[in-house]
């Protein structure tokens, strides 16, 4: 069964290559979402098994968006998604906030892949 994917980016354009290429792998992309807000709502709803989230969004930065939606995951019994961290600024650039978010992990946009999603997923 494949995995299911909520893409969450305010640049149509990433959402549609992301989308594309995840598809492409055999990732069931289920939504997509332009913010926090919105990826918080689409979450809840669509229930991926995981989350691609930018950390920069108009209204509420990813770093939030990963701590709720893994703390209603710790909080659950069924659990929650994955949440996997993106960013076209190097990883560095972030220092301990990936980490404390509840995220499993960050790939820059450049280097995101199938393969890459697979090895934090692990």
């Amino acid at each position: 069964m494949a995995v299911t994917v909520l893409i969450v980016d305010d640049h149509p354009s990433f959402r549609a290559t992301a989308r594309l290429l995840l598809e492409v792998e055999g990732y069931d992309v289920v939504g997509e979402a332009r913010d926090g807000a919105e990826a918080i709502e689409l979450a809840e709803r669509l229930r991926p098994d995981l989350v691609l989230l930018d950390v920069s969004l108009p209204d509420i930065d990813g770093f939030e968006v990963a701590a709720r939606l893994t703390e209603r995951a710790n909080g659950a019994s069924a659990g929650g998604p994955a949440v996997i961290l993106t960013s076209s600024r190097d990883p560095s650039d972030f220092g301990p906030l990936v980490q404390e978010s509840g995220a499993r992990g960050f790939i820059p946009k450049a280097e995101l892949s199938g393969a890459t999603l697979a090895a934090l997923l692990g």
